[in-house]
């Protein structure tokens, strides 16, 4: 696999937002979204005095990882689980309170390199897209058993997809036929359902249904839902998070729950706002940060990606 494809997103300015909380010694910083090490091995470079927590959901990635982070030894624990598990693993490793957490919510390089999981639409594989694929059920069976109604939703919600219905419609007739069990198909299929004016605009027709499924199989939103209002919980004060997305649903979260912990929840009208009412978060990013011009030249993966930050000021009062 060639390095080039590899390069980790925005990788500076996620080390930037977080060098404030990471800099004194034992300080302990989780990246939620290990993949291929990149940011991890960073981290550890840039923080020599910190420990990493680094949790992923696929075993091929910590096995890959585990080997480039070997030189670090105890500094690096890693920890085969889905990102809104942190509370218990944190819990597990008797971690309290961590002072960093990093998420990077793109599918891994190696995902989309690796044919046979069937994440990309650009070369034939099975159609598989799950992350951890000891559990869960494939993106065949989704295409393959779901319900049309159910289709189109997830495609419309998901992949924000305007001809969901017509694909729809192709996808269930031809499952009739015979079921869809790899991508090419399924590309073909979209292609030829789709009006000329709609395949003419933004990149490859099969994208954003591709999206969709890999959403769908991998429970992506509900995860992250659970995931980002937990890792705040788990900032130590003065903690700082960093999360990278690369579609507007995941940005829109991770948007909400840093603005619900910003805003001051005093009932209106109160002279003094009382400490308990006051903003648990910081905003460290102005909206969301875009990686540059250079960047994206360089990397295209980094094009649709969005940055935002956030610290945390204040305890949550005991329960």
């Amino acid at each position: 696999m060639s390095n080039d494809r590899h390069v980790p997103v925005m990788l500076q300015r996620c080390l930037d937002l977080l060098a404030p909380a990471l800099e004194h010694p034992g300080a302990v910083v989780v990246d939620c979204t290990l993949g291929l090490g990149g940011h991890s091995e960073a981290l550890l470079q840039r923080f020599p005095e910190a420990r990493l927590i680094a949790l992923d959901r696929d075993k091929e990635a910590l096995r890959l990882s585990g080997e480039r982070l070997a030189p670090y030894g105890e500094r690096a624990t890693l920890v085969h689980a889905v990102y809104d598990e942190l509370p218990e693993v944190l819990d597990r490793l008797g971690v309290p309170y961590v002072d960093g957490v990093l998420f990077d919510l793109g599918v891994s390089s190696m995902q989309l390199d690796e044919a046979d999981r069937g994440f990309a639409y650009a070369q034939d594989a099975p159609l598989d897209m799950r992350m951890d694929q000891t559990t869960g059920i494939s993106a065949a069976e989704v295409l393959n058993t779901y319900p049309a109604g159910d289709l189109v939703r997830i495609l419309r919600a998901y992949g924000e997809e305007k001809q969901a219905k017509r694909i729809v419609s192709a996808i269930v007739r031809e499952r009739e036929k015979e079921p869809f069990d790899h991508s090419a198909r399924l590309v073909e299929l979209i292609r030829d359902s789709l009006p000329q004016a709609a395949k003419r605009t933004g990149g490859n027709p099969a994208k954003r249904t591709f999206q969709a499924l890999r959403i769908e199989v991998n429970g992506e939103l509900s995860v992250l839902e659970n995931a980002i209002p937990a890792a705040v919980k788990a900032l130590a004060v003065n903690g700082r998070i960093a999360v990278l997305s690369y579609h507007s649903l995941e940005d829109r979260l991770v948007k909400q729950v840093f603005a619900a912990g910003a805003a001051n929840t005093a009932p209106p009208g109160l002279p003094v706002v009382p400490e308990r009412y006051q903003p648990r978060l910081k905003l460290l990013t102005r909206g969301a940060e875009l990686p540059t011009e250079e960047e994206v030249a360089e990397n295209r993966r980094a094009a649709p990606a969005r940055l935002r930050g956030a610290q945390r000021i204040r305890a949550d009062e005991p329960a």
